[in-house]
């Protein structure tokens, strides 16, 4: 954290960023910190969060999300508490940083957490322990990015008493532009984006995001979604992972849902070119490949069966934990 609060308060306009490469590889872009500000003045109204609110730094500021968690202190004037990257953030007690909150040094408290950003592998985590369970419930504003949502953990999630929220949104976009409630009776399926971003629809169904105050131009993604005329949307998948199996098409991420609640071990929906089909669904798994097959035969359509099933010792994850989906297409095709 310290490095990147040395670049925040230099001459510079910009900061450097780098993103995720869950589709590629990651590169490198230089942002605004006049755009990043905005994002986290957004961010922090849509919560309602105030100034003397206490946050959560647990993600590396190397990324957008834990850079932003930063700057949203500093805007907003959180006290900001930074705790080591890990899988079991809500381990320990929490070192209050020295910097953000005008301590003379830094020092260990125990405190109410109004804010926290998460990515799910850290909530799946804190939800084993009793301990780290109870701090997890007891966070006022928990948001949740970088990766999907297990159905499991957003049904345990949707009984915590305070705000549970999915987030949507890229490196390109300053983190999230739209957030979805996964607690409580105002839990839905359905992001609302924030008053300053108009979305809409390309003619091949993917979102296109307007978001002025944080992003200079439109920006087209590559997520299928299904957009409401109030502005919410859900997301059905991305246009880059449909398999064109042949002649018709398949949604990847509809057939890893379908399979979620039968396979127990790490598993991935990519596909093939294949003479024949044009390309095939291919399933690669750290399990057993005739006990995954007798899986598909029994619980998938017909034509969501994968043609191919490939043992694999570890799923290709990129930095974040996210699937590395080229990495895989490109170990599939060797």
């Amino acid at each position: 954290m310290k490095k990147f609060v040395e670049e925040w308060y230099n001459d510079s306009e910009y900061v450097e960023v780098k993103t995720s490469g869950s589709t590629g590889e990651p590169k490198r872009m230089m942002v605004e910190k006049r755009m990043m500000l905005n994002s986290a003045r957004i961010t922090c109204d849509f919560l309602g969060l105030k100034p003397g609110d206490t946050a959560l730094l647990c993600m590396s500021t190397d990324y957008i999300a834990g850079k932003m968690m930063v700057v949203r202190s500093i805007e907003r004037g959180l006290k900001l508490i930074s705790v080591e990257p890990s899988g079991h953030p809500l381990a320990n007690n929490y070192q209050l940083s020295a910097r953000l909150c005008r301590l003379a040094q830094p020092r260990i408290v125990n405190c109410q957490l109004d804010f926290a950003a998460m990515v799910p592998m850290q909530v799946y985590n804190s939800l084993q322990v009793p301990e780290e369970r109870e701090r997890l419930m007891a966070i006022r504003h928990l948001i949740i990015g970088g990766g999907a949502i297990d159905d499991a953990m957003e049904a345990e999630l949707r009984k915590f008493p305070n705000a549970v929220w999915s987030t949507y949104g890229m490196t390109e976009t300053l983190s999230h532009i739209a957030l979805r409630r996964i607690s409580g009776p105002e839990a839905s399926e359905w992001y609302i984006p924030f008053p300053t971003v108009k979305l809409s629809t390309t003619d091949e169904g993917c979102l296109a995001i307007d978001a002025p105050e944080v992003c200079a131009d439109t920006l087209t993604t590559n997520d299928i979604v299904e957009l409401k005329p109030d502005g919410r949307f859900r997301v059905m998948g991305r246009k880059d992972n449909v398999i064109c199996s042949g002649g018709i098409k398949i949604q990847i991420e509809e057939v890893e849902r379908e399979l979620k609640p039968y396979v127990r071990v790490p598993y991935i929906i990519s596909k093939k070119k294949n003479e024949k089909f044009g390309e095939i669904v291919v399933l690669l798994t750290e399990g057993d490949t005739d006990e995954a097959r007798a899986i598909c035969e029994e619980h998938l359509p017909k034509y969501h069966r994968p043609k191919l099933y490939q043992h694999i010792d570890q799923i290709p994850l990129t930095e974040t934990g996210k699937p590395a989906r080229q990495k895989i297409l490109e170990l599939i095709s060797r």
